[in-house]
């Protein structure tokens, strides 16, 4: 059995199809080539250089390294690995059908494979930090060898993908997959490390104290409930003068690495009309399940949801203008570095 990475687009525009059709499926526009129907690698770097005649042969050579396995090397019942740029979480697959071509797709979505979800929504805190590291090659589509990944992953599933029980220190420098520093998301890799500490100083309802300390940062006055029953508001918060603005914010905050569903949604909505509110922000460390954004769509002026990666957002976009004190238990320094692309 063999262990892939696939992204379901850059930020994540295609999980909803990959998840809901229960397929995985090759992005690149424009190649409407059977990748089934050619001989050998030179075919396809022949097909993508017509396709993308302004691409440096770099490039195409790497993307066809990614490309040419999804058609070729992926068998069944290997396993598929699709990390989430929607929430803080990854998705396990198991291959269940061979590759097939539809020249008559809708653009991109020539290409796919039959998958079954065998882990979804599983926290990005239940893998040690060296898988955390593989899974953040800065690939579409890439075969991950290191750090013991297929046995480690099929423990976690015995286990029904409870997290590891030791977070491992990434080992770099072991062969099977690129370690070069320009192949990886750094981005995602910092957010982890300060997830991680996150998790560790704002466990239960200190995260509460974090998304406040965010909120009067941006401006919001607010009221803290006090640990234990809040009447279906952790907290409220007003624009304005003293918060006596036209903004009337419930804010409700889960902190648990599971993903939530609709209900918690529901009942924050119910809050807003009791505490005669404007709207209400649902932070749910653990993201959403699947369906809860779409579902939701139609509250859009009336909630806003956030998970790790928009509370990360605003964290760092308001970090200077934290108190103090918040600001020596979690201790970040902004830096700069060069903006690798893929190629």
């Amino acid at each position: 059995m063999t262990i892939w990475l696939v992204r379901a687009g850059a930020r994540g525009e295609y999980e909803e199809k990959f998840l809901s059709e229960k397929r995985i499926y090759v992005t690149w526009d424009r190649l409407n080539v059977n990748l089934g129907s050619l001989q050998d690698r030179s075919e396809l770097v022949l097909a993508m250089t017509e396709r993308y005649p302004d691409s440096k042969h770099k490039a195409i050579l790497n993307w066809v390294s990614q490309v040419w396995p999804f058609a070729n090397e992926m068998a069944l019942r290997d396993w598929v690995v699709m990390p989430s740029k929607q929430q803080p979480s990854i998705f396990v697959g198991e291959i269940t059908g061979p590759y097939n071509f539809d020249p008559a797709g809708k653009d991109p979505f020539f290409h796919w494979r039959q998958v079954n979800w065998i882990g979804e929504s599983i926290p990005r805190s239940h893998f040690g930090q060296d898988l955390l590291y593989s899974f953040g090659a800065f690939m579409t589509i890439c075969r991950i060898q290191r750090n013991n990944a297929e046995e480690r992953l099929k423990a976690m599933r015995e286990k029904n993908w409870q997290p590891e029980a030791a977070v491992i220190t990434p080992d770099i420098d072991e062969g099977g997959g690129s370690a070069d520093p320009e192949a990886i998301d750094l981005d995602e890799l910092a957010s982890d490390q300060i997830s991680r500490l996150i998790e560790s100083r704002f466990k239960g309802h200190n995260l509460t104290r974090l998304v406040n300390a965010i909120l009067e940062a941006k401006g919001y006055s607010t009221y803290v409930s006090p640990k234990g029953a809040d009447g279906g508001a952790d907290i409220l918060a007003g624009n304005g003068p003293m918060g006596f603005g036209d903004q009337k914010i419930c804010v409700e905050v889960k902190s648990a690495t599971d993903p939530i569903g609709r209900e918690v949604a529901d009942k924050l909505l119910g809050a807003v009309d009791k505490f005669r509110a404007t709207q209400g922000l649902l932070v749910s460390w653990g993201g959403f399940r699947s369906n809860v954004r779409k579902e939701l769509a139609s509250s859009f002026f009336k909630l806003r949801l956030w998970s790790r990666s928009e509370l990360l957002e605003q964290l760092f976009d308001n970090y200077e203008a934290l108190d103090e004190e918040i600001r020596a238990e979690l201790p970040l320094k902004r830096m700069w570095t060069v903006a690798l692309k893929e190629e």
